[in-house]
């Protein structure tokens, strides 16, 4: 068994570009070696920012490629045909022979059994897979054509012992790797993997990344421990981090306190996404004024700590000047500016989008039963932030600073927090707002957006979104069930085609509506999938849908899905199914007269008049007040008539040979799945 090792060395990559490249090694030498039937015992993968490396441990030395008859050019061909199959399989003519199949007869060899060595499959194929990585952005430099990710700059390859000898670009593969990134002519001769990790340990660098990250987060826990306070570790933060460094060592810093008066939403905007920093609260859930950088080197003099709390307290003075100065401007003497603010080429400005968001929030405080008038406020300086200093240098915290600017003027907090909260959710793992006026605020924002992009025809393409509207759908509908609202979406989708009409733009309602309507219904199954509903309940309930309905269709498909493995569940599906398969091809004929409205006077057995009973007993449970929106208990309803059904089939012959019997017994089992399309189509549903 043999050991096949990989080192790339390159300039600094990024973390992103590192796990993107880390992911197509794995897989491209994973899949090679499948399918070329090498067999091996382990792989592993790592990655510091100047190195990629794979190693695979156990690998067989040699393969046997066992006979095979492979297929060439039909005999009609172009001679052509023959001459290419000749040569790509290094062939002669007399290696060929005819054979007729199925299709007619072809030129056919047979390719002898022979052994393979491993080292030559990886020395041909390594080339390609290293071109195959998908760089998102990737460079070319000095004179050569490669174009990586970052600069190339060595290549050990090594194949039980010795090295794999192969070129790349203009780069050729050997046994050294540099020691030093810092000095890249102190260089090493490579054996084996062993032979490397126990350099590259000897050296401080933790090659594994899942190593290098359980380290910082345990000495980060460690430390936040001793100083009785907590680090709030962002996953996405601790990942990038993880990869921008290979020697971590954690640093605990400060800033001044007196920054501690800004808005915490600055404090960690700056810390986490702008210096990579991990920031800190007590025991209160108060922010501090203590930070963790990790740090890629010892810091024996405490130069880098010094450094990094320099930066900070620069970055954070700044924001003290811009938040003092922003915070006293008059948000209601500023509405104005915002006509000089272009929202979107044939959407307006930042003011016509304010003054329509005003009406629809309008509209939906009758919905919600809250004060109109406050809510109209908050919608007309919900965009003034964005005309602040301090918007301009944190982007991230529109809305979130115009509810402090909110705040510090003095406005009421329900107008303070709808603003502070109206671009919520921002993604999957996001807050979604809670309170009335800020769920009116953050769905008057996203419908106006939602029909003036697709009034202008931007909507999304295939994988394109470039202006986030599938997220911004997503989030219209979390924020709808998660607060168990009902909201008439149509409504306001016709009512914000007809605001940016009288705005003088020039909108097909008609075709925003539908295209709109089925935009959002798309992503509502996304959302119920995400929610765990079964696909075909998904595919049932969107029979169903309507655009002003998604809490209820939500909750139908929801308690579905809940029972659908029990015995109701069951019970309901075979009911359903076994009527539905006898009505299926008289349903399916243009000329069928079956309507769902049997004839009691035609029964002729008790079994009829039992089934006929109990369809209408359920019918008024789907009628009753206090049990249409008892989703469990409808669907109870619909499973208790399996003992008429059973009776009826048992002792019932649908298809009498007197038609009238015969159509008014189809009739009544139309009358069933009437009924239980009431719920839904379970015709849609699987078998279980």
């Amino acid at each position: 068994m043999s050991e096949f090792f990989l080192e790339l060395f390159t300039e600094e990559v990024p973390a992103k570009l590192q796990i993107t490249a880390r992911n197509s090694l794995s897989d491209s030498f994973t899949k090679l070696l499948s399918e070329k039937n090498i067999s091996f015992k382990k792989k592993s993968i790592y990655s510091v920012p100047n190195r990629l490396v794979i190693c695979f441990e156990g690998l067989d030395k040699e393969i046997l490629e066992k006979k095979e008859e492979k297929k060439g050019p039909n005999i009609d061909a172009p001679k052509q045909a023959l001459e290419g199959f000749l040569r790509s399989n290094n062939i002669k003519i007399h290696d060929v022979f005819k054979k007729k199949i199925e299709k007619g007869e072809f030129y056919f060899f047979i390719k002898p059994e022979k052994k393979i060595k491993t080292v030559d499959i990886l020395q041909n194929s390594i080339p390609t897979i290293l071109d195959k990585i998908d760089w998102k952005k990737s460079m070319r430099w000095a004179d050569y054509s490669l174009s990586w990710g970052r600069p190339l700059k060595l290549i050990l390859a090594i194949f039980d012992g010795k090295v794999l000898n192969f070129n790349y670009h203009h780069l050729i593969s050997s046994n050294i790797t540099i020691i030093d990134k810092e000095f890249e002519d102190k260089t090493k001769k490579i054996s084996s993997f062993k032979n490397y990790r126990d350099i590259i340990k000897k050296n401080n660098i933790i090659l594994d990344h899942d190593l290098r990250k359980n380290f910082i987060k345990k000495e980060i826990d460690k430390i936040s421990k001793k100083k009785n306070i907590f680090a709030d570790i962002s996953q996405n933060l601790l990942e990038e981090v993880t990869n921008l460094i290979e020697q971590p060592n954690i640093l605990l810093c400060k800033f001044d306190k007196k920054f501690l008066n800004i808005p915490k939403e600055i404090l960690i905007v700056t810390m986490q996404n702008h210096q990579k920093y991990f920031h800190t609260f007590d025991n209160k859930g108060n922010i501090t004024n203590q930070f963790f950088v990790v740090a890629n080197n010892k810091d024996n003099k405490g130069y880098i700590k010094l450094g990094n709390e320099r930066v900070v307290d620069a970055r954070l003075n700044d924001a003290d000047f811009f938040w003092k100065k922003n915070k006293s401007q008059s948000l209601i003497k500023q509405i104005s500016k915002l006509k000089n603010v272009n929202y979107f080429k044939g959407l307006g400005s930042y003011y016509d989008k304010t003054q329509r968001i005003r009406k629809i929030s309008g509209l939906i405080s009758d919905e919600l039963l809250i004060s109109k008038e406050k809510i109209e406020v908050a919608s007309s300086i919900c965009k003034v932030d964005l005309l602040s200093d301090l918007v301009g240098e944190f982007p991230e915290l529109q809305g979130i600073l115009g509810g402090y600017f909110a705040e510090s003027q003095g406005f009421e907090k329900d107008i303070c927090l709808a603003i502070g909260e109206h671009y919520l959710p921002t993604g999957n793992e996001s807050r979604i707002p809670k309170k009335s006026y800020s769920i009116a605020l953050s769905l008057s924002d996203k419908i106006d957006s939602l029909v003036g992009f697709f009034g202008i025809n931007l909507k999304p393409t295939s994988s394109k979104d470039p202006y986030a509207l599938r997220r911004m759908a997503i989030g219209l509908i979390k924020t709808i069930l998660d607060n168990n609202k009902i909201i008439k979406i149509k409504d306001l989708i016709n009512y914000s085609c007809q605001l940016y009409l009288e705005q003088n733009s020039e909108f097909n309602i008609k075709i925003v509506q539908k295209d709109l309507l089925e935009f959002i219904q798309e992503r509502f199954k996304f959302v119920m999938k995400e929610k765990g509903i079964r696909q075909d309940i998904i595919e049932s309930s969107n029979l169903s849908f309507k655009l002003d309905g998604i809490l209820k269709i939500y909750k139908k498909a929801s308690t579905l899905n809940k029972l659908i493995l029990k015995e109701t569940g069951k019970d309901i599906i075979s009911i359903y199914k076994r009527a539905y398969s006898i009505l299926k091809n008289e349903l399916n004929d243009p000329a069928s007269q079956i309507s769902g409205a049997a004839d009691p006077g035609l029964f002729k057995s008790e079994f009829e008049k039992n089934l006929y009973k109990k369809i209408h007993e359920i019918r008024k449970d789907f009628t009753s007040v206090t049990k249409e929106d008892d989703y469990e208990v409808l669907l109870n309803s619909l499973a208790s008539v399996k003992k008429e059904i059973t009776e009826f089939f048992d002792n019932v012959k649908v298809n009498d040979d007197e038609e009238m019997l015969r159509k008014n017994r189809l009739e009544l089992l139309q009358m069933l799945c009437k009924t239980f399309d009431n719920y839904f189509n379970f015709s849609r549903l699987e078998s279980i």
